[in-house]
């Protein structure tokens, strides 16, 4: 009879387990085309012989090194991020419209970065992610505490009122700051519209041992987070300290949404889409959520950056901004299905 009842459960953990080899398969697809395409196209084979036998007198490996492959990497580590940042905010808030950029975090962050350059001019890079987790962090408990203050509490509802509201107030302050200061918005304006050209890695090099721990920590309390989802008063039966767990799963997510911002500046609706397209796949369970979120959101993010380098040539157009267009008739759909 144990055996019988146990079967099912194990049939989903081995469907969803067979699909981890195909997802990292088509990462690593995708990003072998993503250094391959651009201004000058350049074929597979030479990715791979400048990946694997680098040789600093050729052209092509020159820039693959210096420009590609850079991008590549920044692509994989923000969109991993964002995604599993979503995951656990729509955990842990029982709101499938969660999303840092939703709930205020991302615009809590770019604030903050574009606060302290408007009064004391551009900071080092080191600095970077710890002014966007201080920006999130901030904008996540006001976002809290005027949802808890709404009649009926911090409902999934209020919750993504609040963060709709202060994302409108803080990038109006934005706005004004660029107003007031040109030189800030000229050295601002394409990052604040979320892109991953010519952006710097020796940031990779600062945020990625931050965000590394952050998603080890995300994978390490996913099982928790399943249970956090049925709701409080369930985890607590199953013996889940919901306030310590809450705790460490805010800091994951500030720290995430942080990183991937000192990274590519706000990119909208990653965290939002790739939870709600796993979930198709591997159900409610965030041992497999979480995952799954990292690697689909590092594919995600890769192939939109494609569509984004080939689709006006040979202008680009921001990653920030065909994330928002294919992220916002999801939220439509999500909002529509709610109030059904």
């Amino acid at each position: 009879m144990s055996a019988a009842a146990g079967q099912p459960g194990t049939r989903v953990h081995l469907a969803a387990f067979s699909g981890v080899p195909v997802m990292v398969g088509v990462t690593v697809l995708l990003f072998a085309l993503h250094i391959a395409v651009g201004a000058k196209p350049l074929p597979l084979g030479t990715v791979l012989e400048a990946i694997f036998a680098r040789d600093t007198t050729v052209f092509d490996h020159m820039i693959i090194w210096d420009l590609r492959l850079p991008r590549a990497l920044i692509a994989l580590a923000v969109g991993a991020s964002l995604a599993v940042a979503g995951a656990l905010m729509q955990g842990v808030t029982r709101n499938p419209l969660a999303d840092p950029g939703i709930l205020g975090l991302m615009a809590g962050a770019s604030f903050a970065v574009v606060i302290t350059a408007f009064f004391f001019g551009t900071a080092p890079l080191v600095f970077l992610p710890w002014i966007a987790a201080g920006g999130a962090l901030v904008a996540a408990l006001v976002v809290y505490l005027i949802a808890l203050w709404a009649p009926g509490g911090a409902t999934p509802l209020t919750l993504t009122l609040s963060g709709a509201a202060i994302t409108a107030f803080l990038s109006a302050i934005i706005s004004i700051a660029h107003l007031l200061n040109e030189d800030t918005f000229e050295n601002l304006r394409v990052w604040l519209s979320g892109t991953l050209a010519g952006r710097d890695i020796e940031m990779l090099y600062i945020t990625g041992p931050w965000i590394a721990a952050a998603l080890l920590v995300a994978f390490g309390l996913a099982r928790q987070v399943t249970a956090l989802a049925m709701g409080d008063d369930v985890a607590k039966g199953l013996g889940v300290k919901t306030g310590w767990l809450k705790v460490q799963l805010l800091i994951t997510v500030v720290v995430l949404t942080a990183c991937a911002v000192a990274l590519a500046g706000p990119m909208g609706f990653v965290g939002l889409v790739i939870p709600h397209v796993v979930r198709l796949f591997v159900g409610s369970d965030y041992r497999w959520i979480v995952p799954y979120s990292a690697i689909l959101g590092a594919a995600y993010l890769l192939g939109v950056d494609i569509i984004a380098r080939i689709a006006i040539p040979p202008r680009e157009i921001s990653t920030g901004i065909i994330t928002a267009m294919v992220g916002a008739p999801v939220f439509i759909q999500l909002v529509r299905m709610r109030a059904r």
